[in-house]
């Protein structure tokens, strides 16, 4: 897997883990919804993902899946 695979993956199933949470559990889960989203769109004005940089440091490769 690619970075920009993994990056897309994990905010996926963070979303929906933290929707599950919030239905099953409490609703003080949706603010992991609102950090991943703010993550997200601080990602898309900025250019820099810290789960990128991290899986970049660790060696995964880099992928241009949404070039």
């Amino acid at each position: 897997m690619t970075v920009d695979r993994i990056v897309h993956l994990m905010a996926g199933l963070m979303i929906l883990l933290s929707i599950a949470l919030a239905h099953f559990s409490n609703p003080v889960w949706l603010w992991l919804t609102a950090f991943v989203g703010v993550n997200l769109a601080q990602s898309g004005v900025t250019g820099f993902c810290p789960l990128a940089f991290m899986l970049k440091k660790a060696g995964v490769k880099e992928g241009n899946c949404c070039s």
